[in-house]
């Protein structure tokens, strides 16, 4: 295994989230951090903000279009950008903590605007060594 680790990539006219990890915590940690990648650096968003989200679906793919649409829905509704985050999943139940900012246009330089989670290319999975994908497209 690599580490923990995200990263991005195209999808027709859309954008592929990715995170990699020890565990599937970690996974849906790193999709978070590439999701937070498609609009700024996330190494430009400081931690001065914290959020309790929790969600839950039927299973763990769904789980992770709800953590990603919940991540959204508070970037718009509180005007912010996270840059950290710390889950906990216990069966097909997520319970995180993110940390973040307000988003400043002159600081972050916001690129795109997410519109939403599709469940394009949604897999999240083991593989034979115990590191966790997490991944999905999200349209822009």
């Amino acid at each position: 295994m690599l580490g923990k680790y995200w990263e991005n990539y195209v999808h027709d006219s859309d954008i592929g989230v990715r995170g990699i990890g020890a565990s599937i915590e970690e996974a849906f940690e790193q999709a978070a951090t590439a999701l937070t990648a498609i609009i700024t650096n996330p190494l430009n968003v400081d931690h001065l903000e914290e959020l309790d989200i929790a969600c839950d679906a039927p299973d763990q793919d769904l789980l992770l279009v709800e953590w990603l649409d919940a991540i959204i829905h508070q970037m718009f509704t509180r005007n912010m950008l996270f840059s950290r985050f710390a889950v906990k999943i216990t069966e097909n139940q997520l319970q995180a903590h993110l940390w973040g900012e307000a988003l400043n246009l002159h600081k972050h330089h916001p690129a795109v605007e997410i519109k939403g989670v599709t469940c394009l290319d949604l897999h999240v999975l083991e593989d034979e060594t115990g590191t966790w994908l997490a991944q999905c497209v999200v349209k822009v």
